[in-house]
């Protein structure tokens, strides 16, 4: 009898956890010790608020300060817009997620949500190389600058980034092309009650990857090799001569830095994409949400490079955070 009680005892602690108990579809669900959930919660949701503050703060600087209604300064706040929608949107869902390890907000939002994940991203980095781009002219032709970089025409390309980021992303998700050619499988093998993956095909991810991350890259890193091998031609002039050009060449320095910290956070996350269907799927899943995670905490850090480097940021930013940012005429303050 004691041998029959310690069988059935360790079937019912084998049995695997699942997110829906009643569905013979449901997930299969990895359960933390209550430490650890409350842990990742404080963590998440500590991450979540800094990135909201943090780029609110760049928004606000940018819109409020007429010294800063400058092309590069919008492109920077469009990039801003997109992380603080990051730190807002995306980012609580996928603590849930992430804790829960099972997704309770219905397959809709989940729709949603992956479609702004996607859409967020490619948003980032098109606006990314748009600020290369933009770069280019500040420092390789700087007489065309004014008449190739207007207000007008920075704000036609944050459109279109916007526009083709939010086609893709809801695009791909919604008609589901990502699981095009694969819906037997997707739905045999994938397919859940409580889960919520970006499950891609082979064409899917290789396509996706492609557009949304190594072709961008590959031309912002083009781009910045250029302008760092005329700047090394315009040092004497940067550093004796010329003033403006010595100030173009430090945002490009920073904004460089950006570009550097965007690919570094992200690439783990497109690598595993792109190699993760020719390995028949077995890259972990906790390893995927790692990844996820490190790319979203490029929303994070971008605030605290702006404000590390460009002291004009920080002054700003002890106006908005004195309150001083509500007295009369305090939108024409001279940062720098």
């Amino acid at each position: 009898m004691e041998i029959r009680i310690n069988i059935s005892q360790t079937e019912i602690w084998e049995k695997p956890f699942l997110c829906y108990e009643f569905s013979n579809r449901s997930c299969q669900k990895f359960v933390y010790s209550l430490e650890t959930r409350i842990f990742f919660y404080i963590l998440f949701s500590v991450s979540s608020i800094v990135t909201i503050i943090g780029n609110l703060l760049v928004i606000i600087t940018v819109i409020h300060f007429k010294q800063l209604h400058t092309p590069t300064n919008y492109l920077i706040l469009s990039l801003a817009v997109a992380d603080l929608l990051v730190g807002g949107v995306v980012m609580p869902p996928s603590m849930l997620r992430s804790i829960e390890t099972c997704w309770y907000l219905g397959d809709l939002f989940c729709k949603i949500h992956s479609s702004l994940d996607v859409t967020l991203c490619t948003t980032s980095i098109l606006n990314l190389c748009i600020i290369s781009l933009e770069r280019y002219y500040a420092i390789c032709h700087p007489f065309q600058y004014h008449s190739k970089m207007t207000s007008l025409t920075t704000l036609v390309m944050i459109i279109i980034c916007w526009t083709v980021s939010a086609a893709l992303g809801f695009g791909m998700i919604f008609l589901e092309l990502n699981i095009l050619g694969v819906e037997d499988f997707y739905y045999a093998n994938i397919k859940c009650d409580g889960g919520c993956t970006m499950f891609m095909s082979r064409d899917a991810a290789t396509a996706m990857s492609l557009a949304c991350f190594y072709v961008p890259a590959f031309v912002m890193l083009c781009i910045y090799l250029k302008i760092l091998h005329v700047a090394k031609r315009q040092v004497q002039a940067i550093q004796s001569v010329n003033s403006e050009l010595k100030k173009e060449g430090k945002a490009t320095k920073t904004l460089a830095i950006i570009v550097g910290v965007f690919l570094t956070f992200w690439i783990p996350f497109f690598l595993c994409n792109i190699i993760d269907p020719f390995i028949g799927y077995s890259v972990p899943p906790l390893l995927f949400d790692l990844f996820y995670w490190v790319g979203y905490y490029n929303s994070t850090c971008n605030p605290i490079v702006y404000a590390f480097f460009y002291s004009w940021f920080r002054h700003a930013f002890r106006i908005i955070l004195s309150k001083a940012i509500f007295q009369t005429n305090s939108s024409k303050t001279v940062l720098m």
